[in-house]
């Protein structure tokens, strides 16, 4: 039942990290677009209007993206020189134990995302020069922020699955 679960949300995973990687190609072309009209301002061009606002909201939403294909694929950042002396069954250990700290941190921020877009649309906010509310880039960013607790949930359990099975029987993928 795990590996089912398993590549369920890692199909989803990866769906959600193309989609903010195919943001962030084309907020980098907006970018440059926008720069080059900066640069043949002379010629009659210039910069995108609400270039920044753009970039501001579509890297909010390519962030919350990514974090849970990272977290499924244990892609985040670790310290190995104090745990290569022990066992998998005890790296597995500390595994739950930093998974349950992302699956709180996530909840954490998911929460504040929340407030945060209740926030702006109760207040009607909109960017400045596009005009387009405030709330949209954290409903998107809320997506892949409660897919990331979901994931992080998820390696939690798979976590202690591996911490309890057989020495032998708990690979760890890198």
């Amino acid at each position: 039942m795990r590996q089912t679960i398993e590549r369920v949300l890692e199909r989803l995973a990866a769906a959600l990290a193309i989609a903010g990687g195919a943001v962030l190609v084309a907020l980098t072309a907006t970018t440059v677009i926008s720069i080059s009209g900066r640069a043949l301002n002379w010629a009659g061009l210039g910069p995108i209007p609400g270039d920044y606002e753009l970039v501001e909201a579509g890297t909010a939403f390519a962030i919350f993206a990514f974090l849970p294909w990272c977290q499924l694929r244990r892609g985040h950042v670790t310290v190995d020189l104090f745990l290569a002396r022990f066992g998998p069954r005890a790296n597995a250990a500390v595994d739950v134990v930093s998974n349950l700290l992302m699956t709180a941190v996530c909840a954490l921020i998911c929460w504040r995302l929340w407030l945060g877009l209740l926030d702006k649309k109760a207040y009607g906010e909109t960017t400045f020069i596009l005009q387009f509310p405030l709330w949209w880039p954290y409903a998107a960013a809320m997506a892949g922020a409660v897919f990331a607790i979901i994931v992080s949930a998820y390696t939690v359990w798979r976590s202690l699955d591996e911490t309890l099975a057989r020495p032998s029987a708990a690979p760890r993928q890198e």
